[in-house]
């Protein structure tokens, strides 16, 4: 369940009503052109008819289904790797330099070659998803197994434990936080590619509306794509922190 309260503050609140209120306001009294920013009531108005007569509802469920898959996949991909080079010396020896290489291309620069692998349609659109949520999941993992504190896995040994009981119950439970800060990362890039990939390919999903309201100068519409995927976004923040409160306790709140 998510957690309203952690974004829901007075304090939050306090900030976002004023800075909502000026949004109406200033384009209203021309303050700042209404044909370039609309005004907040513009906005809600194009939102509601797109959701209510444009079958918008569609295309965030096509985005939705795209996103979750690509990011799925570079979660269960990047952990055990990244755990793996953070455990193994020898794996991350012959892992780490590859990986350290391919990161700093930008994910946008994949997208020629992948329309070129791929074509342009879903398995394109995920795999940069999945490219743009790989990398930060994987050197965030693997940083926070790698600096293990010694003397959990000392404790543990003494005890008998072997190594996968370590990998499982020590190295892994000490990196979740970061794990899971690595995956909020991940969404937040993952949600970029995603509208790189569908203003590149497809016929539907927030990236290919918005870019034909782009097309049109269709201002409002533009907005509401990108209300639509900030909504999106703080969604899955908010789930990754009610899991992060339930699975890593003592991490909450450092």
């Amino acid at each position: 369940m998510v957690n309203r309260t952690s974004i829901v503050t007075p304090e939050f609140l306090a900030v976002l009503i004023p800075l909502l209120a000026l949004w109406e306001v200033l384009p209203r009294l021309g303050v700042v052109p209404r044909t370039l920013i609309p005004a907040l009531s513009d906005v809600a108005v194009t939102f509601w008819d797109m959701f209510a007569n444009q079958g918008f509802l569609v295309d965030v469920g096509s985005s939705m289904a795209k996103f979750l898959l690509g990011l799925g996949l570079a979660i269960v991909t990047a952990i055990p790797i990244g755990v793996l080079m953070g455990w193994n010396i020898a794996v991350r020896k012959r892992l780490l330099p590859l990986f350290q290489l391919l990161s700093p291309i930008p994910p946008p620069a994949w997208v020629p070659i992948t329309i070129i692998l791929f074509g342009i349609g879903l398995p394109m659109q995920v795999f940069l998803i999945f490219l743009g949520a790989f990398y930060p999941i994987l050197f965030n993992t693997y940083q926070a197994v790698k600096d293990t504190e010694p003397r959990y896995l000392a404790s543990a040994r003494v005890f008998g434990a072997s190594e996968f009981t370590l990998i499982t119950r020590v190295y892994f439970w000490h990196a979740l936080g970061a794990i899971i800060m690595s995956v909020k990362t991940g969404v937040a890039i993952g949600l970029v590619m995603l509208v790189i990939a569908e203003m590149y390919g497809g016929r539907t999903g927030i990236g290919y509306v918005l870019n034909e309201a782009k097309d049109y100068f269709q201002i409002p519409k533009m907005v509401v794509c990108m209300v639509t995927l900030g909504i999106i976004g703080w969604l899955m923040i908010e789930i990754l922190k009610s899991v992060e409160l339930r699975l890593a306790v003592w991490k909450v709140g450092r």
